[in-house]
């Protein structure tokens, strides 16, 4: 009996929890995608200047920007054609004293509708078109953030925050997964600069899996001959964001805002700019140009790495590739409205998306 194609993808998906008790070099990445139209169109550079709720997600400790009134923050994106989709929602309620910030983020990635075939070629050879189903394969992260300052003098002002997580990942009935962690974040302003630092996954984050194949599934998986995993837990080592922003002013109502993050990883060689077993270091940057705090023009690059050359039918040829994003936004009293434009992988392949968020301050708030 051939294994179907569904099948195999079915596999994929669980491949990353096969393993026990093993760090996984790219475990959670949905927890990396970010946050916010604003900081995927500045290319996900945000962990200084970030200041809003979804602060929570880019550097608890920026979460002191949010002052005087909660506020909510919404996004939406789809990707691959609309196969997966990306979703996030964040509230923060700053203490009356505007020195506290406490929030709570959602995230939510998944691929529906996957069909399951397992059953699809019965036992005398015959095909059951009847016998497909469907699944869904999704990913949630649950982050509850506390934002504290340290200093907040008019030259300078200083902040610290932490995250506490939660995972849970489901592939259809055939596999579940809850994990924990930490994060821990710095801002410091002085000025027109800004520092921010994010420590992720500090205590090492877990995911602890465990399987439910019935006896049928399992019959199945046996004379295919795959293996039927029973439990496993994949871990995913410390991440480490250090940020650099500056604010320019260009006139009375022009701002343009400019900042260059570096993201450093310990979990073995990766294909970035600086790459070597112990340490590699992706850099990305991004910029926003804001007229009178209303209206928004935002560009980033990210995701630098070496990929084969185009045509080059020896494949031995590398090139750097990178991904571009654009994006705009407006805000119109307390509610703003952002748009992001950027592809999935490099500037040169067609797999664009777009990412549209919404913000609401509840409260209306003085002119900045």
């Amino acid at each position: 009996m051939r294994i179907s194609r569904t099948v195999k993808l079915l596999f994929l998906l669980l491949l990353p929890s096969l393993g026990f008790s093993q760090f996984r070099k790219y475990s959670n990445e949905f927890l990396n995608i970010g946050a916010g139209a604003r900081g995927l169109g500045m290319g996900a550079a945000q962990a200084a200047s970030v200041n809003d709720g979804t602060a929570g997600y880019w550097n608890p400790a920026a979460l002191v920007g949010v002052q005087n009134f909660p506020t909510l923050n919404l996004m939406h994106a789809s990707y691959f054609d609309n196969i997966g989709k990306y979703d996030y929602a964040s509230f923060a309620i700053p203490e009356s004293d505007n020195k506290r910030v406490i929030g709570v983020s959602i995230l939510r990635f998944a691929v529906d509708d996957i069909p399951n075939t397992l059953f699809l070629v019965q036992p005398d050879g015959s095909i059951n078109y009847g016998n497909i189903t469907t699944f869904s394969s999704a990913d949630y992260g649950f982050l509850f953030s506390y934002a504290q300052k340290i200093k907040d003098d008019d030259d300078l002002k200083m902040s610290f925050g932490t995250n506490a997580k939660i995972i849970y990942r489901k592939v259809g009935h055939f596999a579940t997964a809850w994990g924990f962690g930490l994060d821990a974040g710095f801002k410091m302003q002085k000025n027109r600069w800004s520092l921010g630092i994010v420590a992720k996954d500090i205590t090492t984050t877990f995911n602890a899996w465990s399987f439910h194949f019935t006896e049928k599934e399992k019959e199945v998986l046996y004379l295919t001959e795959n293996d039927i995993p029973v439990k496993s837990t994949e871990l995913t080592a410390p991440r480490l964001t250090v940020g650099n922003s500056y604010n320019f002013k260009l006139g009375s109502s022009v701002n343009l805002l400019a900042e260059a993050d570096f993201d450093f990883t310990f979990d073995g060689r990766r294909n970035t700019i600086i790459s070597s077993n112990a340490i590699n270091v992706d850099p990305h940057a991004g910029l926003e140009a804001s007229i009178k705090n209303i209206f928004f023009v935002r560009a980033g690059v990210s995701n630098f790495q070496q990929a084969l050359a185009d045509g080059d039918t020896t494949n031995q040829k590398k090139v750097w590739i990178f991904q571009p994003s654009l994006g705009a936004g407006f805000k119109i009293n307390n509610i703003s409205i952002d748009y992001a434009f950027t592809n999935l992988a490099n500037q040169s392949n067609p797999l664009y998306t777009h990412i549209f968020s919404l913000k609401i301050d509840f409260g209306k708030k003085e002119n900045q």
